[in-house]
């Protein structure tokens, strides 16, 4: 390394230090990673364009630590004007630069949580990480149930073994960072750990610095930026590309350490290979809630390519299990099943595969499994014939159309296993094939249907009108509920191929029919969104039975808006009383509530508390009739939209409503960082697991009647501050897209689903991501903290002693510590000036008064948020978090002020002509810069602007570590 990159690197790493709070823990490696990583990077950079644009990128950074340290808005200035002297290539440069420095920063994080984590393992000792309030360790859980809280190990184990948390992968338009360059990223973390494992010899080191180098080099390189928008058929091979790399082995592996973890309180049975522990669904490919492109072809495309990737998987591991399995010694009804196997083969060759070697009689274990090898086989190529073709000539009794039958002849062996003294056997890889029969199927993830109830609605609009009895829209509640169970207890069919349809109505009853060709066990719920009243639910199960669905989809009413979740309870009750549907869900009902459009309906804190008293109401509804309900969180990433540690979202949940049994979406990133690598898929589903046992068997204490009634009552006036500057503000509107890049965000390319419901409208039409997407790259956050401001001072400025109450509820009231704690991170990660910068560039001057209410607004909701939490300064009380957050700012800053004057002179062409909007000679005769300007030749903006702003947008987004 050269004289002048330490210098520099004294100096930025100087910087990096005085970001650091003074408590941190002296086994701290986090700005040493840090650095390290920025080290190897800066010589490349200086490598690839040049010492004078490595002196740029260092001389930003400084720029952006000093106003970190001082916010100086002068600082912003100065380094707008370094910025907007650049070229196009240049500009694109120090975007990428400044982004893929905030990706390693991350990459140094996670290796640093992960060495802390080891450390702490050892030592058994989790108090200095604050990890009591933000993980779930399994078997400190376990312990602390029978030690601390009287259980027994028998209830423990039984409550344990009888729970169910299915994690639902979604697509929406979250994960801003390429596939390609997330496996990169993968390979510069494990570099990144090995280099700082104690054993590591000096040419292992020479050769794991080598390879980081090659690593960042290659990430480097790769373009950030998707050219064209995922088709939901892409999205669903990302998400299953999880189960390859993670999922699939880690299953088994998790369920292992749960094992060992009861056996540690003295249970000395394993968890049933069949107990419904951990299940997984999808929405990739099934969520057609306004995406146009999620197609009845599409559906049925991603179902065969799960089933063809789960057949796959199981092949690909048969013969491992085949070449342990060569005991001779078995019980007499596996050798006679082997006997008559080994005869029909001889028999029926064409059952067997042609490269399947014959397996002699004497290895009984092995002729039954080469039998299932063969039918995986032909699952396998089955689906693949049907997903290529349409149609496939492998009959259907060669291959696995059933799970029971796939589980059959396993469970045959792990019987004759036990009963010939060979358990430990059995309980080796044959136990961990079926954990993974049983959580996965033959279809990898159940496939819920989602579709708003306005599409139902014109359905049956269509038919009633077709029949000539009226129009189904128009009818009241009760003749539609009153229509609707007289069809469903007859037995006329409604409509036949006459039936006038739109694109729209075909597109609900194609869809229908394609799950009533696929097997059953490839499908999940329907859910329906926006749903309001008994005659939506209705109205599905009326669909499935005309469109001939032999085994209905259980129904799920989805309730997102404040109204919807206040009227949920009573719509689930009249639901109920019906004894048709009664009979119909046989005891069990799925309530879905939605995080994201609450938030954007009502404001953060109005939200969380009427999806907090919903919860309870239906819970209550459920219980009056005997049903059990199953609540399922509609959560995103961001705090705005529902985000925030597992272990905390769970605990903090109203007591009685889990009960072992939850649903939650795992959505875009957040997939990444809980399944990206293999300690984190162990982590996330450890957290989940033992977090529930915990809700369930140690419930949170209740709100006190006067919490509630002080909750009741702010809740009313921070809905009305919410609303009266979101929808009642005549010019808010104008003011949002003009402050943030919510016109722009299209352009990454991030997802296959539109931005919007409907192509026109104002912010009641705009989806939840992009809405908090635009306030997170302002770092402005406006919809997670609007309103709670407002609900403090008046309660404060009402009666001092309510404020007491407020700090008697955050110490020892879950909920509300969870709700407060979590703006609180969230006003850590904010920054003011930066908005302040967006309203002096973007937005026009009659409106600047507006911005500055807002700030004042901002400042003031964090003053009275610290007092409620007895906090001096922003995240007091979490050092770690605190310094994590700092040591990102500085690189986010630059990429802030970069996307201000990009959006200024894409906004305004006639802006800064004098600095040079075209490409200089200097930047023609650099190719690679030249190139990078050629990559989007077909935008309509000056040359370079797009690129670099969508860079900004995804440093941006790797800096505050989400988009929406």
């Amino acid at each position: 390394m050269s004289t002048r990159n330490v210098e520099k690197l004294a100096s930025i790493d100087a910087q990096l230090r005085l970001l650091v709070p003074s408590k941190v823990s002296e086994d701290d490696k986090l700005v040493e990673y840090d650095a390290l990583l920025l080290d190897r990077f800066l010589d490349i950079l200086q490598d690839l364009h040049g010492e004078d644009l490595k002196e740029t990128v260092q001389e930003c950074y400084e720029l952006s630590a000093e106003y970190e340290g001082k916010r100086d808005p002068k600082k912003l200035e100065e380094l707008g004007k370094v910025l907007t002297s650049l070229d196009p290539g240049d500009s694109i440069v120090i975007a990428k630069a400044f982004s893929h420095m905030l990706n390693l920063a991350n990459l140094a994080e996670e290796v640093q949580i992960a060495n802390r984590r080891r450390i702490k393992l050892k030592k058994g000792d989790f108090a200095d990480e604050n990890s009591a309030t933000t993980e779930s360790d399994i078997e400190e859980t376990l312990k602390r149930l029978v030690g601390q809280l009287n259980k027994t190990p028998e209830e423990v184990f039984d409550s344990l073994k009888n729970q169910t948390i299915d994690l639902v992968f979604t697509a929406h338009p979250t994960q801003s960072v390429r596939r390609s360059l997330l496996q990169k990223h993968g390979r510069i973390r494990d570099c990144l750990a090995q280099l700082y494992t104690k054993d590591v010899t000096p040419d292992d080191k020479q050769e794991l610095d080598e390879a980081l180098q090659r690593e960042i080099q290659a990430a480097f390189r790769t373009d950030e930026i998707r050219r064209t928008p995922p088709t939901p058929q892409d999205e669903m091979r990302a998400g299953m590309s999880y189960f390859h790399e993670t999922i699939w082995k880690g299953v088994p592996k998790f369920l292992r350490r749960v094992d060992t973890a009861l056996k540690n309180i003295g249970i000395n049975e394993r968890v049933p290979y069949n107990a419904p522990l951990i299940q997984f669904s999808s929405w990739m490919g099934g969520d057609r809630d306004g995406n146009p492109r999620v197609t009845p072809e599409v559906t049925r495309d991603v179902c065969l390519l799960a089933r063809m990737m789960a057949a796959n998987l199981y092949f690909s591991q048969i013969e491992d299990l085949m070449f342990e399995m060569s005991m001779w010694r078995c019980s007499d009804e596996l050798r006679i099943r082997a006997e008559e196997l080994h005869r029909s083969s001889k028999r029926d060759a064409k059952h067997y595969i042609e490269f399947w070697k014959q397996v002699p009689a004497s290895e009984p274990y092995r002729v039954i499994l080469g039998d299932v090898r063969d039918k995986l086989y032909h699952t396998r190529e089955h689906s693949r014939h049907l997903l290529s073709h349409g149609t496939s000539d492998i009959a259907e009794e060669a291959t696995y159309t059933d799970v029971e039958q796939f589980l059959e002849p396993l469970e045959l062996c792990y019987r004759s296993l036990c009963a010939c003294g060979d358990r430990t056997i059995a309980d080796g890889s044959l136990l961990d094939f079926l954990r993974q029969v049983s959580t996965f199927g033959l279809s990898l993830v159940r496939l819920d249907i989602r579709q708003e109830s306005d599409r139902h609605t014109d359905v049956l609009d269509a038919i009633t009108n077709h029949l000539g009895i009226g129009s189904y829209r128009e009818w009241s509640e009760e003749r539609r509920q009153e229509w609707l169970l007289a069809e469903l207890t007859g037995k006329r069919p409604l409509f036949g191929d006459d039936l006038p349809k739109t694109d729209e109505i075909a597109d609900v009853l194609d869809t229908l029919h394609v799950i009533a060709e696929l097997p059953s066990d490839c499908f999940g719920a329907y859910i329906i969104s926006m749903a309001t009243s008994p005659s939506d639910v209705l109205a599905v199960e009326l669909l499935q039975r005309e469109c001939h669905v032999k085994q209905s989809l259980r129904v799920v009413p989805l309730f997102e808006k404040l109204a919807d979740l206040e009227a949920a309870p009573a719509a689930m009750a009249r639901l109920f009383s019906i004894d048709w549907y009664k009979n119909r869900i046989n005891g069990k009902q799925e309530v879905m509530i939605g995080y994201s459009d609450s938030g954007k309906d009502a404001g953060r804190f109005s939200a969380a508390w009427q999806l907090y008293k919903a919860q309870e109401d239906l819970i209550k509804v459920a219980k009056e009739f005997g049903v059990k309900l199953t609540m399922f969180h509609g959560r995103g990433g961001t705090v705005g939209r529902g985000g925030g540690p597992t272990h905390l979202a769970i605990l903090s949940q109203p007591p009685e409503t889990i009960r072992g049994s939850l649903r939650v979406t795992v959505q875009g990133e957040v997939i990444e960082r809980s399944f990206g690598e293999e300690h984190l898929c162990f982590r996330t589903l450890q957290r989940f697991t033992a977090a529930t046992l915990e809700h369930g068997m140690n419930p949170p204490i209740s709100p006190k009647p006067e919490w509630r009634a002080l909750m009741d009552e702010m809740a009313v006036v921070a809905t009305e501050e919410y609303r009266k500057v979101v929808f009642q503000e005549p010019r808010f509107v104008e003011y949002f897209r003009l402050a943030t890049p919510e016109l722009e965000y299209g352009r990454m390319n991030i997802g296959s689903r539109p931005s919007k419901r409907k192509p026109s409208g104002g912010i009641e039409s705009l989806r939840a991501i992009p809405w908090i997407f635009a306030w997170t790259q302002t770092r402005f956050h406006l919809p997670v903290w609007l309103g709670f401001g407002g609900a403090f001072k008046y309660i404060i400025e009402k009666d001092i002693k309510k404020f007491r109450m407020l700090q008697e509820m955050y110490n020892q009231w879950p909920f509300f510590r969870v709700t407060i704690d979590l703006v609180e991170m969230v006003f850590a990660k904010g920054d003011p000036g930066i908005a302040a910068l967006n309203d002096k560039l973007l937005v026009s001057e009659d409106l600047w008064s507006f911005g500055e209410q807002l700030r004042s607004n901002y400042e003031e909701t964090k003053s009275f948020l610290l007092k409620i939490a007895g906090h001096r300064e922003i995240l007091e009380g979490d050092p770690t978090l605190k310094q994590r957050l700092k040591l990102r700012h500085s690189y986010i800053t630059t990429l802030n002020v970069c996307q201000a004057y990009t959006l200024k002179r894409i906004r305004d062409p006639g802006y800064n002509v004098t600095l040079r909007p075209h490409i200089s000679k200097d930047c023609m005769e650099n190719k690679t810069v030249s190139e990078l300007v050629d990559l989007n030749p077909t935008s309509e903006y000056a040359p370079g602007l797009e690129d670099t702003l969508i860079l900004t947008m995804k440093g941006i987004a790797a800096g505050m570590q989400n988009t929406g």
